[in-house]
């Protein structure tokens, strides 16, 4: 049992003010506090510094803060269970390097044409009864071209007739492609900034960050939820990942969804054959447990995924992502061309935790729809 906060035998050093920011016990040996974040303030205005203070946290006391934003905003105790499909694969024009489907790559997959509108529908509805909630759908494009949106609008509205929330990633948008996708009734547009900016230009040159958040700026005006999150692993520094997540922390709006993907070097693209038989192969589990963290204390209502790399992660370094805040999943046994844990093991997983799926709606789009007081 929890002592109340006016009970005599609570100890100094679990004492919390307001909604949990903790006091050691000895004022000399306290943690620098940035900020009151326990509890889970929404704020978009932070700053490097405060956020690196945080990554240099002692990870205990970096999982405990992270965990008391969560339980603020989310029950702890469910997860939101998604399914990626690729709708068309490889071919794609720009050099990120590290996608196989990128015509840079020296990776053996194959391009093809836009899946068929019935075959999409029917994974889909493979999806719903295997317990999915949102049905994620990518195609690897630099943009869509206009000729395409027609197939794309009836994919979005045949999902959603499912009861099935929709989530696309295209490429780069047009204003006037999320307008087309909003009046479907696209639920969600996923566009990755992939890493802070600094590093961005040494994984793709064939675009730029600012493209990356003029599209964000066009789905947002579309009245499209935003998923937005990045890879971490990709040779990048601590630093680098400090500026991915101020990016999105500091968007006038946070994602709906922020994906945390942990890279899988794939052989012949430029960082999969960099990066491959040295140490920076697979990113540290504690490090990709920090950035986590962050993610959720940085962006206390958003959804916070773990997408890519999830398959070669334990379960006991899993199970640290959902107490460091982690709380939406991909399953399935493929991520885009990617591998993935399977349906089966994700629900061995989430009943050794005593975990279940989401079955409401994301706190961020239902704070979204009440009424103003």
């Amino acid at each position: 049992m929890i002592p109340s906060d006016n009970s005599t035998t609570q100890s100094p050093s679990r004492k919390r003010e307001g909604l949990g920011v903790g006091k050691s016990a000895s004022p000399s040996q306290a943690h620098p506090r940035p900020l009151p974040q326990a509890g889970g303030e929404i704020r978009t205005d932070w700053t490097r510094e405060e956020i690196a203070a945080l990554f240099d946290l002692p990870f205990t006391e970096l999982l405990f803060r992270a965990a008391e934003v969560h339980r603020a905003h989310h029950r702890p105790d469910e997860v939101q269970l998604c399914t990626l499909l690729s709708i068309k694969t490889g071919g794609c024009q720009e050099d990120c390097g590290y996608c196989s489907q990128s015509v840079h790559a020296d990776s053996g997959v194959e391009a093809t044409k836009l899946m068929d509108v019935r075959e999409v529908l029917q994974r889909a509805a493979q999806a719903r009864d295997a317990g999915s909630q949102r049905f994620c759908m990518g195609a690897a494009w630099r943009n869509p071209k206009q000729r395409d949106m027609p197939k794309i609008v009836e994919i979005v509205k045949g999902v959603r007739e499912m009861g099935m929330e929709t989530c696309m990633t295209l490429g780069m948008l047009t204003p006037e492609q999320a307008q087309q996708l909003s009046a479907a009734g696209l639920d969600y547009y996923n566009h990755n900034i992939d890493t802070g900016p600094e590093y961005y230009e040494r994984v793709i040159t064939t675009r730029n960050y600012q493209d990356r958040l003029d599209t964000l700026d066009n789905v947002r005006a579309a009245g499209i939820n935003v998923c937005s999150g990045g890879i971490v692993g990709m040779g990048e520094t601590r630093a680098d990942r400090v500026g991915f997540v101020h990016t999105l922390a500091t968007l006038e709006r946070h994602p709906e969804s922020v994906p945390v993907n942990a890279l899988v070097p794939v052989k012949g693209t430029v960082l999969g054959d960099m990066l491959a038989d040295t140490p920076l192969a697979k990113i540290d589990d504690i490090e990709f447990v920090r950035t986590v963290a962050l993610a959720r204390i940085c962006m206390p209502m958003s959804m916070v995924r773990l997408s890519a790399g999830r398959e070669s992660m334990s379960e006991a370094t899993q199970a640290l992502c959902f107490m460091a805040g982690a709380n939406s999943i991909f399953t399935g046994d493929k991520l885009l061309t990617a591998p993935n844990a399977g349906d089966d093991e994700d629900a061995a997983l989430l009943t050794k935790l005593g975990m279940k799926s989401l079955a409401g709606e994301e706190p961020m789009r239902a704070c979204a729809k009440e009424p103003a007081e």
